[in-house]
């Protein structure tokens, strides 16, 4: 007799949120379908997910710097609880381009955990994680905090 894993959302970090916010994007691509701009789909999105009791901010910005210089500013479609990041697509397939994107905004955050959906003809989620021990301005920074706090005790 062959036995099926049980898929358990409480495996990786943050899954119970990130379910639920799956669960809302599939809600917005039953009402609206394909065919409308991202920028629809993410108002529709930040909608339902405060609907469902989750709070969603938008137009976050993302600072990147090089040698401790800004070189760049961008802007994540949706910050849901301030812990995940959401990218949102309306393409006809997700591409490695867009994954890169949304790897590149974990690594300039101190988000760990994104979601890249897609409102093309299929719907798509991918899910993506990137942890603050594996960002050199995070360890940094935090060894900074940890010696400070050490010198003032």
């Amino acid at each position: 007799m062959d036995k099926k894993t049980a898929y358990s959302a409480g495996i990786y970090k943050h899954s119970d949120l990130t379910e639920q916010i799956i669960g809302a994007f599939y809600a917005v691509y039953s009402a609206l379908g394909y065919g409308f701009l991202e920028k629809v789909y993410v108002k529709a999105l930040m909608i339902e997910l405060e609907r469902r009791g989750i709070k969603a901010d938008d137009e976050f910005p993302i600072n990147v710097y090089y040698l401790g210089q800004q070189v760049g500013e961008y802007y994540a479609d949706l910050i849901v609880n301030e812990l995940v990041i959401l990218e949102i697509k309306a393409t006809k397939h997700l591409a490695d381009e867009h994954e890169a994107q949304l790897l590149n905004y974990l690594k300039a955050t101190p988000y760990e955990v994104g979601l890249l959906l897609n409102f093309g003809p299929k719907p798509e989620t991918k899910r993506r994680s990137f942890d603050n021990t594996r960002k050199e301005w995070w360890v940094a920074q935090n060894k900074l905090k940890t010696n400070k706090d050490a010198d003032e005790r």
